[in-house]
This record gives C-alpha cells, sequence and structure tokens, in this order.
C-alpha cells in the first residue's frame, strides 16, 4: 500500500508537504483560502518480506529530490485507553512522534490539513514515520502547536481535515468517524474498509485488465504446474523448479510465490508490480509492462522458446506456450536478487521462508509492524482464487501467510496474536455500509485493493452527496488521485477532473461551516 507526492500547484487544497509546498491560494467566495498543512507519521510500515526490498524503495531517489522540511516531534500519548483490557499493560509514558508541516499560506482560523503518513517506506514519506493509532489523530490534532504559528490552531475550533492513501486511507476513515467531533472531515482514498481473511481478488485486475496474451499464458502455465503438484509428479516438478534456476528451493509454496513476483507475491516482491503502476512517469513503473511483454514476446531465441516443450512430456504432449520467456525473465530479473545465490535461505534477497529463526527475530522493522497489524486485524492475505483461472499457483493459500504469524510473535507475557487475524476490529466500524459526515471516499476501479474498498465490487449501489461524498476514477489504481504535478493541464482529465473533485468537496464543507457559524453569532446576537 505507497505515498502521496506532488498534489496539484494553484488549487484551492494542497493535502501534502513532501516534495512542494503545502498550499495555494485559490478563490472562494471573493477571499484568498489560506492554509497549513501539517503531515504527522502516524504508521511506518513497509511491506513484510523476508528477502526482497519492497518495490516501493526502487523509486526512492526521486521521492527524495523535494524540499526538505524540518522534522519536529510531539510529545504523544503511548496509551489513548488506560480503561481498556486489550491495551494492558497501562503506562503515562509518551514517545516522540515526528511530523514535518509547511505553513507558508496558513491564515487564522485554518484550515488545517493532515496527512497521513501511511505504511510506505520511511524514505518515501520524507523521514521516519512512528507507528501509532487513529487515537493519534485526534490528540495531535487538539494539542500540537506549530512552532512559527502564534496562537491556537487546534481542533475543534480550527477545521482539520485529514487525508489518507491505501492504510493511511483506512485510517483517515476511522478517525473521522470515532472522532468526528474533533476532525472536521477527511478524504479517505484507496482505504481497505472492508477486510477478508483469504484475499484471491488482489490478482482479479491483473486477470481482466492487463494484455490478454501475457494473462492466458500465465494461466495456462500455473493450471500445467498445479496438475503436476496434485498429481505428486516429484520429477516433473524439480524440473519445473530447475527451468526457473529454482531447483534448490524446497518449499513448493515458496518457488510459487518466487515465481509469482512480477504480479504481486503473498505479501512479498521485489520488483514493481500492477500496484506500482501509475498516470505518470514521475511516480509509477514499468516493471509489470515489460513482465508481460517478456511473457508474451513472439520473437524470443530458439534457446528460450525451446523450453516450452522441455516438460510436454508430463501433459500428454501439449506445450507448455510461453514458459521459456517466463523461466528467463524470472532468471534475468528475479534471482539476482538473491546476491549469495542460496536461493533457499532467508539470506538478504532470497527466497525461503521456512526459517523459523528469521521470523522469530525481534528486531522491529517497518516489514515486521505491517506483518503484525495484518496478523491480528487486517488479514487480506494474498491467495490463489477458489476457482476459474489463476495467476499464481493454488498452494499459495491462507496457510501460507499465516505460518509467518505464527513464527514471528508466539505468545508472551503481555501479548498474544490471535489464531487467525480479528477481522471484527474492522468491520466494528461499518464495513461496506461505513458513512461518517465529511467522509469522502476515492477509489480507482483498476486498483488490486478495490474489493476492500468502498466501491468494491461486492459492495451496495454507491450515492454520492455533499456531506457523505464518493467519487470512483475509472482506468485507475491505487489512489491514483494522491499523485500531481506542477503542469496541472499535463495531467489526464480523468486525474485532473478527481483532484478538481476533491477541491470542491472540502470547499463545500468549508462553507458549510462558515454558514454554520454565521447562524450561530446571529442566534447568540439575538439571545444577548
Amino acid at each position: 500500500m505507497s505515498c502521496m507526492d506532488d498534489y496539484i500547484s494553484n488549487r484551492n487544497i494542497r493535502l501534502l508537504p513532501w516534495r512542494s509546498k503545502a498550499a495555494q491560494r485559490s478563490s472562494s467566495g471573493g477571499k484568498n483560502m489560506l492554509f497549513s498543512a501539517v503531515v504527522a507519521g502516524l504508521i511506518g510500515l513497509a511491506c513484510a518480506s523476508p528477502a526482497p526490498k519492497p518495490a516501493s524503495e526502487t523509486n526512492l531517489a526521486r521521492r527524495q529530490s523535494g524540499p526538505n522540511y524540518p522534522v519536529y516531534t510531539f510529545d504523544q500519548l503511548i496509551d489513548h485507553f488506560p480503561d481498556s483490557d486489550r491495551y494492558t499493560p497501562h503506562t503515562n509514558d509518551t514517545f516522540k512522534q515526528r511530523y514535518v508541516y509547511d505553513s507558508t499560506y496558513y491564515k487564522p482560523g485554518g484550515p488545517i490539513f493532515l496527512y497521513i503518513g501511511g505504511e510506505t517506506s520511511v524514505e518515501s514519506r520524507l523521514e521516519n514515520i512512528e507507528s501509532g493509532t487513529i487515537a493519534d489523530n485526534a490528540y495531535f490534532a487538539q494539542h500540537v502547536q506549530l512552532p512559527s504559528i502564534n496562537g491556537s490552531i487546534n481542533a475543534p475550533d480550527t477545521p482539520w481535515i485529514l487525508y489518507g492513501g491505501s492504510l493511511a486511507g483506512a485510517q483517515t476513515a476511522f478517525s473521522v468517524k470515532t472522532y468526528g467531533d474533533i476532525l472536521y472531515g477527511g478524504i479517505a482514498a484507496s482505504a481497505p474498509i472492508h477486510v477478508v481473511l483469504g484475499y484471491s481478488e488482489w490478482y482479479a485486475p491483473i486477470q481482466k485488465f492487463a494484455p490478454q496474451d501475457c494473462v492466458a499464458s500465465i494461466n495456462a502455465i500455473i493450471d500445467k504446474m498445479d496438475y503436476l503438484i496434485s498429481t505428486n509428479n516429484t520429477a516433473a516438478i524439480q524440473e519445473l523448479k530447475s527451468i526457473f534456476g529454482l531447483g534448490s528451493l524446497g518449499d513448493i509454496r515458496d518457488f510459487a510465490m518466487t515465481i509469482a513476483f512480477p504480479l504481486g507475491g503473498p505479501m512479498n516482491y521485489p520488483t514493481n508490480t500492477w500496484q506500482e503502476l501509475n498516470w505518470s512517469p514521475l511516480y509509477g513503473s514499468n516493471d509489470f509492462w515489460n513482465f508481460c511483454n517478456n511473457v508474451s514476446d513472439i520473437n524470443a531465441p530458439a534457446n528460450i522458446t525451446a523450453v516450452d516443450n522441455q516438460l510436454a512430456k508430463y501433459t500428454n504432449g501439449e506445450p507448455w506456450t510461453n514458459l521459456g520467456n517466463y523461466a528467463n525473465y524470472v532468471k534475468q530479473i528475479v534471482l539476482p536478487y538473491c546476491t549469495s545465490g542460496d536461493y533457499d535461505s532467508t539470506n538478504d534477497g532470497c527466497f525461503s521462508t521456512q526459517n523459523v529463526s528469521y521470523w522469530a527475530d525481534t528486531t522491529n522493522s517497518g516489514g515486521r509492524s505491517y506483518l503484525y497489524s495484518t496478523c491480528i486485524e487486517q488479514g487480506a492475505y494474498q491467495v490463489a482464487p477458489p476457482s476459474g483461472p489463476s495467476l499464481v499457483s493454488r498452494v499459495l493459500q491462507v496457510d501460507y501467510t499465516q505460518q509467518w504469524c505464527t513464527w514471528a510473535f508466539p505468545a508472551g507475557e503481555y501479548n498474544t496474536i490471535p489464531s487467525t487475524p480479528d477481522l471484527t476490529q474492522y468491520t466494528k466500524y461499518g464495513d461496506f455500509n461505513f458513512s461518517a459526515p465529511r467522509l469522502a471516499f476515492i477509489d480507482g476501479n483498476q486498483d488490486v485493493w478495490l474489493d476492500l474498498c468502498y466501491h468494491s465490487n461486492d459492495a451496495p449501489a454507491r450515492y454520492s452527496s455533499d456531506l457523505h461524498p464518493e467519487h470512483l476514477i475509472a482506468g485507475a489504481g491505487h489512489h491514483w488521485d494522491s499523485y500531481g504535478i506542477k503542469d496541472i493541464p499535463a495531467e489526464p482529465q480523468f486525474i485532473r477532473n478527481a483532484h478538481y473533485w476533491e477541491i470542491r468537496t472540502v470547499q463545500k464543507w468549508l462553507r458549510s461551516r462558515q454558514s454554520s457559524s454565521k447562524r450561530d453569532q446571529v442566534v447568540k446576537g439575538r439571545e444577548l
């Protein structure tokens, strides 16, 4: 789940200060609306992986190229719930929560825009992002004092508008729903408000929208692979592993995950996938297109295409079309990540997950934090679909990911993870009936996480209003609205219009607040 970089210059709202100034002036009711944008890092997580680095780190250099903002700290409560048994042992201690802000266009009275950091790598959010809870958002908004601002900016007297994409989108939604008396509103982009244990739908947009000759080739290869597995043809399976250069990799599920890296292996993948596609070359990657172009290459050398017939003896003479292309791509692009060459290990960049001591290492990291949240309440383990064509082997099921939870978090003195994620911690907020005043949902219909979001294919029909706005961007992926360029006319129209929709949405909320305030003043005047 990734980051929100440059938003739009010369617009009414601007929700991030990471690569550009956090606000620009725009006309609203004959007056310039100027505001401060604050970024508080509230969940510092990364893709959970025993070896490969998250794909998001490959674009690190360009994300670090923006202006540098001083990092400040805020004394955040560790324990917001002293009366809850769920959070024992209790403490009165605080931690130094880090944040950055831009007050260039601030005017007394706000609004203040709080951009939630999310689970991306710390570098692509400018600085290290501390972990926290939705209660942190409310407490921060109520108590923070910005060094260059004289006077209070605190909620609820000053309107705070939250923005978050992906897991940070869910945090935005949960925060506004739970603390709506403190936080005035929020925009939740690609927010997973619905959770399931096994999430095969992750691969559905790829199956539907990716180049179909590539998709069909992989489907057929996976069907044949799974046939070998179901018939326990160990000799053929070993030969298949060797074709991919992974003959030494012991667990068949590790093998299935490794060859699925270009598509998105469960929880880990070192290359960019469908999720990392983006409308802007500044933020996206062509890794997925390169993968599919290689798999479906009809002009591959003869020594590559000859591999397609190597396993035909196990499938009644039927060739494995494009197996040579697929295997060659994995050998050329994926295998080099394991620099030691010991593929059946948890060495840096290697492909085994079956080392219990690796998972039991309590050294904290972004990956470990993300895995923990997944194991206790988030779920959504990437699995093969229960029926129909599949892009990943059907050996990839819930138990594969669950074993990592069991190994990583054995029962301790103060904490025990459930045997399976407690999904009610998410669904109690409303699931597909999630609603809160001034909470906007925006999603992309080609997002791999769509079916966990407000506009899921399984959700009821959606109807937008000013108080409960929603927008589904046709042709968009994972919180594509989070990204912008300074040359606004050069943005694709469907992205530009999504940005304008967000601007209008917040403008309406703020005008409504102003109108309510004026009415209250009139009433008080009459009472006097």
